[in-house]
């Protein structure tokens, strides 16, 4: 399960960079799920899991 979430957080980061660096408008709901994303990053990161 912590894969899974991992795997999803970095494509929100994929997608929230391109949609940031490319002026596409994703709309607000992008930024929050970043957000998420990089808590599950940090949580992973900070748990030292592999």
């Amino acid at each position: 399960m912590g894969n899974l979430l991992y795997v999803i957080a970095v494509i929100l980061v994929i997608i929230w960079a391109i949609s940031f660096f490319g002026g596409f408008y994703t709309g607000g709901i992008i930024h929050a799920l970043l957000v998420i994303a990089i808590v599950a990053i940090l949580l992973r990161v900070i748990r030292g899991a592999a």
